[in-house]
């Protein structure tokens, strides 16, 4: 093997050894994560302005430092009972990259309340459990353990899809 081969073998070890970091949230009685490094900031519930027409999980927008943000409420997208926003509630600005990932859109999302921040190493992340049709489980990019919890890892590309969310506001 060439020294080249070798240094990306290491590195590679290295990564799955330290891991990938995920922000994790809690959504009714479950938690999920997703990756820290498309988190823009947390912030407090605060009212948006509605969108006339949009679907019901936008919530509205904010306008956060002259940028246009959709504000998606997660426990109505998920198809979760309601539940009151409280103290806890907070939204999670989001960068969301487009299909082909030449374009990017920050979104925020309303979730219960943040949990901690948690390393999964690419290694122990276990595959989305095959689900007949009737359940989508395409926006879960594994599922990871953490604090004896199982954590449900998010793809915050493919749920909060850029082109269907623009068309739809």
């Amino acid at each position: 093997m060439n020294t080249q081969a070798l240094l990306e073998e290491e590195q590679s070890e290295e990564h799955i050894e330290e891991g990938e970091e995920y922000l994790t949230f809690h959504l009714a009685d479950e938690e999920y994560g997703v990756d820290i490094l498309r988190v823009r900031e947390i912030r407090g519930w605060e009212t948006v302005t509605h969108i006339p027409n949009s679907p019901d999980y936008v919530k509205g927008v904010l306008n956060l430092r002259g940028a246009i943000v959709p504000i998606i409420d997660l426990r109505i997208r998920f198809n979760l009972q309601l539940s009151e926003y409280t103290a806890t509630t907070v939204v999670v600005v989001l960068s969301v990259l487009s299909e082909d990932k030449q374009r990017e859109r920050i979104m925020g999302v309303v979730v219960d309340a943040i949990s901690d921040v948690v390393k999964a190493r690419r290694n122990e992340i276990q595959a989305t459990p095959n689900f007949d049709s009737s359940i989508e489980t395409d926006y879960i990019q594994g599922l990871a353990t953490a604090r004896d919890k199982m954590i449900m890892l998010v793809d915050v590309d493919k749920l909060l899809d850029i082109n269907e969310i623009s068309n739809e506001i």
